[in-house]
């Protein structure tokens, strides 16, 4: 029944577990994970860890320091995409995954990329579609200071933040 409902959907599920799914859009290279079950603010969706530590940033890091940007474990949470109005945060002080907003099941899991990264390997045009999409994603420290005050930081970015003087 999975697979039928996938395949009407345009995606194939690439992974899945009790709280999560992992979906991929048959015609296009886009993977974006997926709620199964209901999270409230602040629930905790999942723990995290660094499955590996690199000196510099990719695609698919999330920084938590200077030159420390972590690949994350397990795996399946590397495919939560970015959004300018985010539904879960990755707090790198506790290492957990927490949620922002209502997530029902079927909800794509989203984050705001620029909270857990200063200056990004890859920055891109946003296409989210949001009434307050910010168009250009770059990382926290292009931020005016009017964005900065509508989302939530990592204890670093927040430190970054706090360090840079604004005109």
């Amino acid at each position: 029944m999975i697979v039928n409902t996938a395949l009407k959907n345009n995606y194939n599920i690439t992974f899945s577990n009790n709280i999560a799914e992992v979906r991929s859009q048959i015609n296009k290279s886009h993977n974006a994970l997926h709620a199964l079950q209901v999270f409230n603010i602040g629930a905790v969706i999942a723990n995290f860890s660094a499955r590996e530590t690199l000196r510099e940033p990719n695609y698919l890091t999330v920084q938590t320091g200077e030159t420390t940007h972590i690949l994350l474990a397990p795996e399946y949470l590397q495919y939560i995409n970015h959004s300018c109005n985010p539904n879960c945060f990755f707090n790198t002080a506790t290492m957990q995954l927490e949620c922002l907003k209502p997530i029902a099941p079927n909800d794509e899991f989203t984050f705001f990329y620029p909270s857990t990264e200063w200056q990004m390997e890859q920055p891109f045009a946003c296409q989210c579609n949001n009434k307050n999409c910010l168009s250009i994603i770059q990382g926290a420290n292009f931020l005016n200071e009017q964005a900065l005050n509508n989302y939530r930081f990592t204890t670093f970015i927040a430190a970054k933040i706090a360090s840079k003087v604004y005109a």
